[in-house]
């Protein structure tokens, strides 16, 4: 039987599940809990350890990304731009709120709201990722412009660990909107654009300011993939992407359910490949970068140099059509070359269309000169197509550049038939004409005669074909408008407007040559006998030039030359010099014939007015000498006689057709054609425009046995004139001292009433007065009979 003391014992109880599970619970919290204490303390020190090497980013306090070097005309229109990256800093303030709205929409719509790191997106992202292969990330936009700026993109813990310290950083040393502005501009969006002004210019050739809602949403669909959603190459991308960011930007109340549906529903017109909406002035733009890089060496292509020149928009685009088009006009009369490629074009459409897309992305448009793909030709019409499935219908006229290619006899290398590659151009009827891209070339440049500044210049018909500047780079003979210098330097040995020189033929043996027999002859082979010196520089006779340099000495003509800028060396001293036998560029011509233009005075042309960084602050300025500093070339008075003459030209001889189609007394010029047509020129100015106009063939050919500076090069000039002088006053020369008028005719006061040189026409005699009294200095008495005497002959 138990005793009391051990009935009064209560059993022991067993130890609870529930109670053991509390105990378990507690261990494994404190268990964890040391875990974050210690992995916190790591993570203490690992950061202690990394945040004093972390970049500095007080820089980006004053934001300096790299810039391009750009050019600008007079008005401030875009010329060119030059450097890897394409960026144009845009502050916070004048980004449009319809593309911050965008990129906030669907990349961090609560960037306001946190505080570099958004726990909720983190959360949102951890969730969504549950179950999917594909992971959605969570980065703010702090965090990218972290690890834009200054990380590398490889994916390691390490640089994931930098990029939330420098996020925080940035958070603490930069206000939000300082943030977004260097996002903004700093994220790479595809098609060599870093930042969303520079991809508006790219995507669609307009400032930023002026974007839509559904280009905005384009534009912010490309920080995630720039290649992928790029709206040229992957269209249908792209709008994927698009209509999801305007849904995006309708959730968050950026925009109203009306919008998002304009903005879906709106057209977008991408800038195609080639298309430039700046204007034409890529050989101006390359000599200004050129004139920089000397200067500033590579640091010119990221400092965000501006570059502002002296061209003006409206006259350079003017003169990069005209040139375009008189190029164009020649190539019509030359002999059809054949297309440029033939392709197999299949009998399905579908894969026709496809086939010619290939092709023609080979083959880009050049400027107005199209490229397109024949479908069908016969000798009365063809069919073309173009890259975007346009067909176009050419018949009559638009066929006659190409009736070689369309005969039945044709050769195989010139024969149009279906899957031939051509050139097509649109008509001032608004047809279209079948061409080919030229072989000729051509340049113009045009100065302002009173400072020297270049108003316009085209180096050739395309600069992606040729960048060879044929403005100042082609030294060529200059024809028949050499003359005038010639001329003037008869003036100064008493010769006059009214000195009657006999246009006959000449012929020099090997003996007075002292090589070849030489026989010169008039272009037009025509000898019209006895002219006044005016008439034989307006009809451009070949013989008249000669014998007044031949008078004068060829010698002295040379040094006279020098006056106007030209190379002495460039023009050897021989009869030949009188038919331009030398080498010059057109910006010489143009420098030279301003001295003509502006009472004798040389000036030296320039491009450059000023250099600003980027923010607009002054670096570097080119001041041109004032008016009254400038140099003196000639004196005011063989100026003027000068321009006299020049002015016969453009009203009655060889270039008539300036005065007979611009309707204005006050132009002056003179045509040039060279030896065997290799160069046609016009040089010609208005007192307050000069401009020179070449073209011909780089390596010198025969241009055609009608072609002549009148014909070729002329009506270029006159199509820009009719631009640049639009509204301009007519503008006469003032009289100088040391001129009078006799009869209608302009001498020298010294020479006037029969004085100088009367007559160089055989079996006529001179005025006995001195044959001049300015440099260069007169001939000896000796020397004058002699002149004289090798023409009574």
């Amino acid at each position: 039987m138990p005793s009391e003391s051990a009935r009064s014992t209560p059993p022991a109880k067993k130890p609870s599940a529930t109670h053991w599970l509390v105990r378990a619970f507690a261990w494994l919290a404190g268990l964890a809990l040391a875990g974050v204490a210690a992995g916190a303390l790591l993570i203490g020190i690992g950061l202690a350890i990394a945040y004093p090497h972390l970049p500095d980013i007080s820089d980006l306090a004053d934001y300096h990304p790299k810039l391009p070097l750009r050019i600008f005309s007079v008005e401030g229109a875009l010329l060119g731009e030059f450097g890897e990256e394409r960026r144009t800093l845009t502050p916070i303030k004048d980004i449009p709120p319809v593309m911050t709205n965008a990129v906030l929409a669907v990349e961090d719509a609560r960037f306001f709201e946190h505080g570099g790191v958004d726990y909720k997106g983190v959360l949102r992202a951890a969730l969504a990722n549950l179950g999917r292969i594909k992971s959605q990330g969570a980065s703010t936009i702090t965090m990218q412009v972290a690890r834009n700026v200054y990380l590398s993109s490889e994916k390691t813990y390490t640089r994931k660990i930098y990029e939330l310290l420098l996020t925080f950083k940035l958070e603490h040393l930069l206000t939000k909107n300082q943030i977004l502005e260097i996002y903004m501009n700093q994220i790479y969006l595809g098609n060599r654009a870093y930042g969303f002004a520079a991809a508006a210019e790219a995507y669609y050739g307009k400032p930023l300011k002026a974007i839509t809602i559904g280009e905005a949403a384009m534009l912010a669909g490309l920080p995630k993939a720039p290649s992928a959603y790029n709206p040229i190459s992957n269209p249908k991308r792209a709008r994927t992407r698009q209509l999801y960011i305007i849904d995006r930007m309708l959730e968050n109340g950026f925009i109203t359910a009306a919008e998002a549906q304009a903005a879906k529903a709106e057209p977008i017109k991408l800038r195609t490949p080639g298309e430039s909406t700046r204007v034409h002035a890529e050989y101006a733009a390359e000599m200004a970068r050129q004139l920089v890089y000397a200067q500033y060496g590579s640091d010119a292509y990221t400092r965000g140099l501006n570059v502002y020149t002296t061209l003006r928009a409206g006259e350079q685009d003017a003169a990069y059509a005209a040139l375009r088009q008189g190029i164009m006009n020649y190539e019509r009369r030359q002999h059809y070359r054949g297309p440029e490629a033939f392709v197999a074009l299949p009998a399905a459409a579908q894969a026709a269309e496809d086939v010619i897309d290939d092709t023609l992305a080979s083959h880009p448009d050049n400027g107005e000169v199209l490229a397109a793909v024949v479908l069908e030709a016969s000798a009365r019409k063809v069919v073309v197509s173009r890259a975007d499935g346009q067909t176009m219908e050419i018949t009559g006229d638009g066929l006659k550049p190409v009736q070689s290619g369309l005969a039945d006899k044709a050769p195989p290398a010139i024969k149009l038939r279906r899957g031939a590659v051509v050139r097509i151009v649109q008509t001032p009827r608004q047809t279209w004409e079948i061409t080919q891209l030229p072989e000729v070339e051509g340049a113009f440049v045009a100065i302002d005669p009173r400072s020297g500044a270049i108003q316009a210049l085209v180096g050739g018909f395309d600069f992606q074909k040729n960048k060879f500047n044929h403005v100042t780079q082609a030294w060529r003979q200059p024809g028949s408008s050499f003359k005038p210098f010639i001329y003037s330097a008869a003036l100064e040995k008493g010769f006059t407007p009214s000195t009657v020189i006999d246009d006959a033929p000449l012929f020099f043996s090997a003996e007075q040559t002292g090589g070849k027999p030489w026989e010169p002859k008039n272009y037009d082979g025509k000898y019209d006998g006895p002219m006044t010196l005016r008439t034989g520089l307006a009809k451009s006779k070949n013989m008249v030039s000669i014998r007044v340099l031949q008078a004068i000495g060829p010698k002295t003509a040379q040094t006279w030359a020098t006056h106007f800028g030209f190379d002495a060396a460039k023009h050897p001293a021989y009869l030949t010099m009188a038919l331009g036998a030398g080498s010059v560029t057109p910006l010489q011509m143009a420098a030279a014939y301003s001295v003509f233009a502006n009472g004798g005075h040389l000036v030296s042309p320039y491009l450059i007015t000023r250099i600003t960084d980027q923010k607009d602050r002054v670096v570097a300025e080119y001041q041109p000498p004032a008016a009254g500093t400038l140099p003196q070339a000639i004196s005011p008075r063989n100026a003027f006689v000068m321009d006299s003459l020049l002015n016969e030209v453009a009203r009655t001889g060889t270039a008539a057709r300036a005065q007979a189609t611009l309707k204005r007394p006050d132009l002056y010029g003179k045509t040039g054609t060279t030896n065997d047509s290799q160069d046609a020129w016009f040089a010609g100015f208005q007192p307050t425009v000069t401009a020179i106009t070449w073209v011909g063939y780089d390596q010198p050919r025969n241009l055609g046995s009608r072609e002549t500076g009148g014909g070729l090069a002329l009506p270029i000039w006159i199509n820009f004139m009719q631009y640049a002088l639009k509204g301009a006053p007519v503008t006469q020369p003032a009289v100088p001292p040391g001129v009078t008028n006799v009869g209608g005719e302009w001498y020298y006061d010294e020479y006037a009433r029969g004085a100088g040189v009367t007559s160089l026409a055989p079996d006529a005699s001179a005025g006995s007065a001195p044959m001049g009294n300015e440099a260069p200095p007169p001939p000896a008495a000796e020397e004058r009979n002699r002149i004289l005497d090798l023409f009574r002959r």
